[in-house]
């Protein structure tokens, strides 16, 4: 599966658009008491890090459901609500199917 920001992939030639197609992951931030700033910070990214993949892993999936075998135009959002500490990763793209030139 190839997955990209731009709207086209070098040497290959899209044959079909077959949708939209979206993967989000929702987790919980594991973080302890620290009063270690960079602790707190590095808690934070490993754990945007770890939901991301998920993410990824799920648009993945859900492009093949498609039958596509690359995804196109991918655009990452990605929210952090430190309060609740919640991090959510929404990935959209489209789902197309390519082959090589």
């Amino acid at each position: 599966m190839i997955l990209t920001t731009t709207n086209s992939v070098e040497d290959y030639k899209i044959l079909e658009y077959n949708g939209i197609v979206s993967g989000t992951a929702i987790n919980m931030q594991k973080m302890g008491l620290t009063f270690s700033m960079q602790k707190y910070y590095d808690d934070i990214s490993e754990s945007i890090s770890e939901v991301r993949e998920k993410a990824f892993a799920n648009l993945k999936l859900n492009a093949e459901k498609m039958n596509a075998n690359a995804v196109v135009g991918i655009q990452v959002d990605v929210e952090l609500k430190s309060g609740e500490g919640l991090i959510t990763v929404m990935i959209t793209g489209t789902a197309v199917s390519i082959v090589k030139r």
